[in-house]
């Protein structure tokens, strides 16, 4: 149970208010169905005509012993002027409120308990995507994206329905316990005493059973979050899998991971249906005992306790069986949930080496140069980038290209930090860009990126992404230089007309169009243009090309491309190949050189 005492011990102080609440109605509860239950002995009493209290008592106390006898005494009243019967309904009432405030009190637990369940919850889903989302792009190089959303939403919804849920019983369950025994040991400590001799070997049996369930739940887990991802690849790749006619091998692969899947269920659910009945059994086994062993004790007046009394003994016991089980079933599932909450750790607590230094400099303005120095980028145990050196001053246009893995993305993303360097430095403005503050240094800069990045939303909110208070005329201007604005105002509601997931209701040309003009919008200082009008058709590639050529005038822009017929006005194109730039210069400078820049372009011009 350590690992839950951890993860109440981070979530729970925001809501101590109500574990406080629940704590104490739930001790009111369970002292008014102690009440309740010790009702039964003068219910027993009247029924087998036990001798009547004649003599009063010597006054009020608040002992236990004092309260019983006085109230004996009104009872023996009662029955010597009315008779049993009305003393019965007397004892009835009595009963009747005893339950009354018992489940009232019991509802007002469960009622404050609700904020606190939810609110864990709520808090756990926006930690893990707060997490999410500062994380740097290199952790999700090693993770699937299923995976990642089956611990958002699987993993956390399994510690709602088991830790969450179970909180209750562990809250509840415990109190009613403490005191049932409490009036136990207070009729009788002997038998008591032989009670707790029985209860470690319980304990022992359930204890054992409940800790298997921990590893074939994680095991589970892991499984559902490769079925998520199996799920979300199909889905992305549906196309290529239908023009491969691929669909049987799909198939299969999913129905052999769903069949692993179902074993692993099968485990775990036959261990966690145990819990109820091994308790249900032992508890019942403990009982006989005590029925045998204090029936002896009572029939051969070796105990303090008459028959009615024992009985109630006996009833006191009960009311400790229903919870000891419910207690025993939450903690097997309560294991569940600490499995999914170790999944939902390792992106939680995963280190983001990408953050703030102390007293990072604020940066508003693009004045200089950007400058990369000696710059080695290494993913595992590969040099994607080698001692890199390149100065881009400010208004200019530099082009990168190069065979698909040369290092021409890696290089533009060190600029806002999606990676940092593993030697070397990279300056904007003569100061390591480590040393400003991240969000001022991204945002210097726009990004149109080859696979248009769009939000199931509208144009207007896709367009005005992360510009405060854009006004409808801005995003429309934006659009126009991005040839977009016609194609907007042609959809059923124009500018806020509905694009799909992923921009799905768009054409390719249309998704990048929209992507530019988000980018138009930003007007930032320093552009990012990874294949930029690659997605476009001949004709909107032209008018596009001639838009961001305008947008780049005055502006300093890296810009990647396969199609080299598009960069040839840039103030200097790099070659990269295998983490080095090969080759500098201008269009017509690296075509006299006659290396790899001008057998590239030979190639596209075959």
């Amino acid at each position: 149970m350590k690992g839950l005492y951890v993860l109440l011990k981070r979530f729970i102080p925001p809501y101590k208010r109500y574990v406080a609440g629940n704590f104490i109605f739930n001790l009111l509860g369970a002292i008014f169905g102690a009440i309740q239950l010790s009702t039964l002995k003068p219910v027993l009493d009247v029924l087998f005509a036990t001798p009547k209290v004649i003599e009063k008592p010597i006054g009020w106390s608040f002992s236990i012993k004092s309260i019983g006898d006085n109230l004996m005494y009104e009872l023996s009243n009662v029955i010597l002027e009315y008779g049993s019967a009305k003393a019965l309904i007397y004892l009835g009432i009595f009963m009747l409120i005893m339950v009354f405030l018992k489940v009232g009190f019991t509802y007002l637990a469960l009622y404050v308990m609700v904020p606190l369940r939810n609110g864990v919850v709520r808090d756990i889903r926006n930690q893990i995507y707060k997490k999410i989302l500062e994380l740097p792009i290199g952790f999700f190089s090693d993770e699937r994206k299923g995976d990642i959303i089956a611990r958002m939403t699987g993993d956390v919804q399994e510690i709602d329905n088991s830790i969450m849920s179970s909180l209750e019983m562990l809250l509840k369950d415990p109190l009613i316990i403490i005191i049932s025994l409490s009036c136990m040991i207070y009729m009788s400590p002997e038998l008591t005493l032989f009670v707790f001799l029985l209860l470690p070997v319980v304990g022992y049996l359930i204890g054992k059973v409940g800790k298997s369930l921990k590893k074939p739940s994680m095991r589970g887990q892991n499984k559902m979050g490769e079925l998520l991802s199996t799920i979300e690849e199909s889905l992305s790749g549906l196309r290529i899998i239908k023009a491969f006619n691929a669909e049987k091998k799909i198939k299969e692969h999913f129905s052999n991971q769903n069949t692993e899947y179902y074993h692993i269920m099968n485990s775990l659910m036959w261990r966690r249906y145990l819990a109820h009945p091994m308790s249900e059994f032992l508890g019942t086994a403990v009982i006989v005992i005590i029925l045998w062993y204090g029936g002896n004790l009572v029939l051969n007046n070796n105990s303090n306790l008459s028959p009615a009394e024992f009985m109630v003994y006996i009833a006191f016991f009960y009311t400790i069986i229903n919870p000891a089980k419910s207690f025993t079933t939450a903690i097997y599932a309560v294991q569940k949930g600490l499995a999914s909450m170790e999944r939902i750790d390792k992106v939680m607590l995963a280190e983001n080496n990408i953050i703030d230094k102390e007293n990072p400099l604020t940066v508003k303005t693009f004045t200089s140069q950007i400058e990369y120095k000696d710059v080695t980028f290494r993913y595992k145990e590969d040099d994607v980038l080698k001692k890199v050196s390149l100065t881009i001053p400010i208004g200019k246009t530099v082009a990168l290209v190069g065979q698909s893995g040369s290092g021409k993305s890696t290089f533009v993303d060190l600029l806002p930090r999606f990676y940092d360097v593993s030697e070397g430095q990279i300056l904007v403005d003569g100061i390591d860009i480590r040393d400003y503050r991240i969000a001022d240094l991204r945002g210097l800069m726009g990004n149109v990126n080859q696979d248009p990045i769009l939000f199931n939303d509208t144009f207007f909110n896709n367009i005005s992404f992360g510009v405060e208070n854009a006004t409808l005329e801005q995003v429309e201007n934006a659009a126009k230089v991005a040839n977009a604005h016609d194609f907007i105002i042609a959809t059923y509601d124009g500018y806020q007309s509905n694009i799909g997931d992923r921009g799905g209701k768009l054409s390719g040309g249309q998704r990048q169009r929209v992507s530019i003009a988000r980018a138009v919008l930003k007007n930032p200082p320093i552009l990012i243009l990874d294949e930029a009008t690659s997605a476009l058709d001949t004709e909107s590639e032209k008018l596009v090309q001639e838009a961001l050529e305008n947008l780049m005038k005055n502006r300093t822009s890296i810009v990647i491309a396969h199609r080299l017929s598009t960069i040839k006005n840039a103030d200097l194109i790099c070659v990269f190949h295998e983490g080095e730039i090969v080759e500098r210069g201008s269009h017509d400078e690296l075509i006299a050189l006659d290396g790899i820049y001008k057998k590239l372009h030979g190639m596209q011009n075959f």
